[in-house]
């Protein structure tokens, strides 16, 4: 088995601010993410909607510590000991602030204000598919 490689994260604050939007739904947004050299943040915003071939996509292009967040997001304990363990310590505080820890949400607060909104708008699509999963009304698909 062979070691997984890890590309860095290094984002100009206009792309930052693209992906949150393009995490909020904003298609125009995400396209263009989609057709740059930031296709990861397009991918992330349909992995993050649980579909599963971004996901694999994630994965088999460097991009395990996207998935890590995305993982961490919903809950995954695992996924943050992992972040932790590697270094990512702002993508594991995204990951729990996403999850609605407060204390995560409050060092990305003081640390970066942009990270910091992009993890409440992860936080609030995660809460509108738990939402919507969880509805007696609907029918899980």
């Amino acid at each position: 088995m062979s070691k997984q490689t890890i590309k860095k994260l290094n984002y100009p604050a206009k792309i930052l601010l693209a992906w949150k939007e393009a995490i909020g739904g904003n298609v125009e947004l995400r396209k263009y993410l989609l057709k740059s050299e930031y296709k990861e943040l397009g991918v992330f915003c349909f992995a993050l909607l649980n579909d599963e071939k971004s996901r694999n996509w994630l994965f088999k292009n460097d991009f395990a510590h996207l998935l890590a967040l995305i993982h961490g997001v919903e809950g995954k304990e695992d996924a943050w000991l992992w972040l932790k363990k590697n270094g990512f310590e702002t993508l594991f505080h995204m990951s729990r602030g996403g999850d609605s820890y407060k204390e995560s949400l409050l060092w990305l607060k003081r640390k970066d204000k942009l990270l910091y909104a992009i993890t409440l708008q992860m936080e609030k699509i995660k809460d509108e598919i738990d939402e919507r999963n969880n509805d007696p009304h609907k029918i899980s698909p």
